[in-house]
Parts: C-alpha cells; structure tokens; sequence
C-alpha cells in the first residue's frame, strides 16, 4: 500500500498542530471539564480544527474521527482518527511528554500513525509494512528475554476499574517494579518504540487513544494487542497492551490471569 501522499499531509497535521499548541504551553491557559470529567484547553480545539481543515481540503472523501469534534462520516472507506493533545493534563502541568496523535484507518485498522511531541520536537511514524522512524531514522523496540526483567509503564492507577487494575497488578508483580513508569500517556509508547520500555498496560482507551500507537509501536518490531491478545482495530474494548518483544505475548497474558 502506498502511502506518499498520507504521509506527507500526516507531517503537515502534526506542524499545523504544533503552530496552535507551542504558544500556548506553560501560558497559564485554563481548561474546562468535558462530559467525561477529562479536561481540555483551546489549544486542543484549536490543533483539531486546523488538522480538520487540512483533511477536507486534500482528501475530502474520507472520514474524520476526532477527539474534540466528533466523527465526519466519509465515502472512501479510510478514516484520519486525530487526539490533539494526548495528555492535556501534563500540557497543563507543563510537562512535554504529551503528543498529537495521527491515524488513518482502512476498513477499521490502522495502517499509517504518528506521534509528535512539539515541544521537544520529536516525531515517530509508523506505517504499515516500513519502519518506524523517529525525526526521520529508524528505531527499533528492544528484545527482553525475561518478564521479570521487564520494564512497564501506565498513564496512572486511577484510570483502571478495580477489577482491572487487579489485573494490571498481577502484571506489575511479574515486571522489575523497580522500573515501573507511571504518567505518560502516548509518550510511553514512543519511548516503547525507541527501546526504552518494554511493557505498557492500559484500559478505558478509545480510538483516538491508539489508533495512531499500533503502526510505530509494530513498525519497530513490537506489538499491540487487546488483553486478549487480539490486534488492534476500530471496533476493540479499549483494553491496550504494548510489547516491545512480541516473544513475551504469552508470558503477559499468563500474568494477567488469561485476561
């Protein structure tokens, strides 16, 4: 599948999206509660609203999935799932491990993603059948040949129900809890990409939560899963795994009690 043309507006949403995000950073900007209790900031709105304008003028036929401004139903059978800023809560505590998500779909799967963190700079690109790239050279996840020498990383505790976050313990006792990382968001992802974690556990994600971290978290090697071990799409629950080394899929899955 080629994607020149994608990629090339992808690089052009996450610039566009930087331009309305960077004034804004560590400005005192406020935010206001959405129906589900997350907050968000004009710099949200507004990096949605640019990325959208850009979508419709150069590829009018496909969906929109965005999280600020809902869905825009398209003909082509391919959806862009933007979040512009994932982690609107460490871009209000100032701290520059949030990141604009960028996803294209075909029939429900992705195939191209992005995530830019535009206060640093740093971007990954994942596509379907390449690489991944971050700020244009290859990364590679790293291999771990012991769970219990693995590093794992969640956004934080509060996000998983009791239940799950039961689950995610059974996980953490199996890891190098020394190493556990808590806060991060999609960054966590990125740095999954670049070799630096090995585990991230999530639950209660949304599309536009992952969309965009299964193509560069499987274009360096990795993957991502339900807590079923099933891949990635449109229609899932919501409950996320990455791995840096595929090879512990079945050692995870252990862990968690064949969740």
């Amino acid at each position: 599948m080629k994607l020149d043309a994608e990629i090339a507006l992808a690089h052009r949403l996450a610039d566009v999206a930087r331009e309305e995000i960077r004034p804004l950073f560590r400005s005192g900007v406020e935010s206001e509660a959405k129906d589900d209790a997350s907050p968000v900031t004009i710099a949200d709105r507004n990096a949605e609203e640019a990325m959208r304008k850009l979508i419709e003028a150069e590829f009018s036929g496909d969906g929109i999935h965005g999280e600020e401004f809902g869905v825009k139903e398209g003909v082509s059978g391919r959806q862009w799932v933007l979040d512009p800023i994932d982690g609107t809560t460490a871009f209000l505590a100032g701290r520059p491990i949030f990141g604009t998500l960028i996803a294209l779909l075909v029939d429900g799967f992705p195939v191209l993603g992005m995530i830019d963190q535009p206060i640093a700079s740093e971007r990954w690109l994942g596509v379907a059948g390449e690489p991944t790239t971050f700020n244009g050279s290859r990364v590679e996840t790293r291999r771990c040949r012991e769970l219990s020498a693995a590093s794992l990383a969640t956004t934080g505790p509060h996000y998983f129900t009791q239940g799950q976050g039961d689950v995610f313990m059974a996980l953490a006792a199996k890891t190098d809890h020394k190493r556990m990382v808590m806060g991060g968001d999609c960054y966590n992802y990125a740095c999954l990409a670049s070799g630096q974690i090995d585990v991230v556990c999530e639950a209660g994600l949304k599309l536009h939560d992952y969309a965009a971290l299964v193509p560069v978290v499987e274009g360096a090697g990795g993957m991502m899963c339900d807590w079923a071990g099933e891949p990635l799409h449109a229609g899932s629950d919501g409950t996320v795994l990455a791995l840096g080394d595929p090879a512990r899929l079945e050692d995870v899955l252990e862990a968690m009690g064949g969740q």
